[in-house]
């Protein structure tokens, strides 16, 4: 296992999101989140894996219980982030909800705490108030943020009057918008770019074409998932599909390991088996050649998805079609009887 070393932590370079612990919008159902999650943070574990990412908003708590439950007695194996939903987030709010991720986690104090979208209303003084008493009293290791331009990060930062560790933000093969600004700041400071989503929801993985499309709320809201974006996507999936052939590795494999061979960067993709936690600790291993990271990069550079903007139309549509087609069937199995089946 890879590992970034910051700010006086130690994160391992392939980490674990929750967000589909306990939540229904990804259809895992009740067995994955009573026995299949647990299993999954135990062997995370056992293959290197310590970084484990939660969010009070998933599944409204529920990620954390399940997660806190994975962990208990081995929490200090873990490097254990969560984070605080940001509505109204002044000191105060901070330091109570903060709180109450900790109670639901069954821990003394959490190794990073983030605010998990930017709130334009409440001042970043307030919000990082709260945060430096949860740093003063030990409830907290490190406060980071998510989803922050650099400008806001660094406010931030200037308003904590320390460092800000890391930032959460969306960064794969297909959204390298981090390149630009974040990763190189984070890697000229110190700090830590965590990558969530690093196979695009699972469109890296090559599972998907035009002709088969995800199922489960989360990706078939998604526009990158609508066929001709799929079919768009194609050229990309296939550069990453060469060198993962050339690797004896699977795509999942190749387009985290691209990811991790930047300084500095933490991915947490999730995990719906413990055979995928394995192959994800895996990809940690996999050691990418400059012309295949070169070739990857134009493939990427020349995946051009239509916006959400073009496809909304086209996504609304299927998102009534479905609801009117659940619509139709439960009507006809609440339909009552006919005068035959009644009176016998």
């Amino acid at each position: 296992m890879k590992f970034v070393e910051v700010g006086g932590s130690r994160m391992s370079a392939i980490g674990l999101g929750t967000w589909q612990f306990g939540s229904r919008e990804w259809g895992y159902g009740n067995e994955y989140a009573e026995r299949d999650a647990i299993e999954i943070v135990h062997r995370a574990l056992e293959v290197g894996i310590t970084t484990f990412d939660t969010a009070e908003i998933y599944a409204f708590g529920r990620s954390e219980r399940i997660l806190g439950r994975a962990l208990e007695g081995r929490r200090d194996e873990a490097f254990l982030a969560t984070k605080i939903f940001p509505a109204f987030p002044i000191g105060a709010v901070v330091l109570q909800r903060a709180r109450g991720s900790i109670r639901r986690l069954g821990v003394s104090n959490v190794d990073l705490y983030q605010i998990h979208q930017p709130n334009p209303v409440v001042p970043l003084s307030s919000t990082m108030a709260g945060f430096g008493q949860l740093l003063d009293e030990g409830v907290i290791k490190h406060a980071g943020v998510s989803n922050y331009a650099l400008a806001r990060w660094q406010a931030a930062d200037a308003a904590l009057g320390r460092a800000v560790l890391s930032n959460q933000v969306r960064f794969n093969l297909v959204d390298r918008r981090a390149e630009k600004e974040l990763l190189p700041w984070a890697q000229a400071h110190e700090r830590v770019i965590i990558a969530y989503s690093p196979l695009a929801q699972g469109l890296l993985s090559g599972r998907y074409d035009a002709g088969h499309r995800p199922s489960g709320m989360v990706r078939t809201n998604s526009p990158a998932f609508l066929p001709e974006n799929l079919a768009l996507a194609e050229p990309l999936i296939e550069a990453v599909r060469k060198v993962a052939a050339g690797h004896g590795a699977t795509p999942s494999q190749v387009a985290l390991a691209w990811l991790i061979r930047r300084p500095h960067v933490v991915v947490i993709p999730g995990a719906s088996s413990v055979a995928q936690v394995e192959a994800n600790a895996a990809a940690a291993d996999l050691e990418l050649s400059d012309e295949e990271d070169a070739a990857l990069c134009r493939a990427s550079d020349d995946f051009h998805p239509r916006g959400v903007r073009e496809v909304w139309p086209q996504l609304a549509r299927e998102r009534f079609e479905g609801v009117a087609e659940r619509l139709r069937g439960r009507g006809s199995r609440g339909r009552p009887a006919g005068p035959q089946s009644a009176a016998s």
